[in-house]
């Protein structure tokens, strides 16, 4: 069972290692979905953590329709990944019809390879999701991340089993949308996942003893003196229960 914790700044990738964490996902501006975080982040991230280092590969916040100007950035991006040696990429383009832009991502994989691929959650935006599949079965993407086509994965849960029955060993389909401790036994137990995707983020006050008032750079409501960080703690939780749950299966079965 494999936790891969999503994080946007090296203190929360060090504190998901500490809890437990099969894998960190990288990502900048979560707070927006997330987008590509700097070489910098990435290096210094990778300098310090023994675990697989994935990387989200977006340009922008928003839809997932690329001019050629912005795949030509995500090509420039995964060849700063490949040059950092980082384990795998995250990335998704599709059609203004609501398709897997099949061009856009054959150019973006070959270029990747040998790092692992996942498609992210740009699937969950697809507009046949069956079809979809198919797409990237044939592109040969080694995962993909998805709640199901739904808000979170506990709704899309039995969703998410219907695609692991049906693409077998071909590609690894991982859960992720709002999971927590609370909720990811339920959805291991349904959709049979062998990997789930979390933030597992707590509340971190800030340090900051002088505080400014009547002055924010936030564009979101939040404050500028509290973040919100992956946390040991809850990643740690998340794991002991996806694990516990993928036991309890195993020994049933047997």
């Amino acid at each position: 069972m494999i936790v891969e914790a999503c994080v946007d700044a090296i203190d929360g990738a060090l504190e998901a290692e500490r809890g437990g964490a099969g894998r960190i996902e990288l990502c900048g501006e979560l707070l927006q979905g997330g987008v590509t975080p700097s070489a910098g982040l990435i290096g210094a991230v990778w300098d310090r953590i023994d675990i697989p280092l994935f990387v989200l590969v977006r340009p922008r916040p928003g839809d997932f329709l690329y001019t050629e100007d912005e795949l030509e950035v995500m090509r420039r991006d995964i060849e700063q990944m490949k040059m950092l040696g980082v384990d795998g990429i995250a990335i998704g383009a599709l059609t203004a019809a609501g398709d897997v832009d099949v061009p856009a991502m054959t150019s973006l994989l070959a270029l990747a390879r040998p790092m692992s691929v996942t498609f992210h959650r740009a699937f969950d935006f697809v507009r046949d999701q069956s079809s979809a599949l198919d797409s990237l079965l044939e592109l040969g993407v080694d995962r993909v991340l998805t709640s199901g086509g739904a808000a979170t994965a506990s709704e899309g849960a039995a969703a998410i089993g219907k695609m692991v029955e049906r693409v077998g060993e071909r590609m690894i389909v991982m859960a992720g949308g709002s999971i927590t401790a609370s909720n990811v036994g339920d959805v291991v137990a349904v959709s049979r996942v062998k990997e789930v995707h979390v933030r597992g983020a707590a509340r971190v006050e800030s340090a900051m003893a002088h505080r400014r008032r009547g002055v924010s750079l936030s564009k979101t409501g939040t404050s500028d003196y509290d973040r919100s960080v992956a946390s040991a703690d809850e990643i740690r939780q998340v794991v002991a229960r996806a694990a516990g749950t993928r036991r309890a299966e195993s020994t049933s079965i047997q």
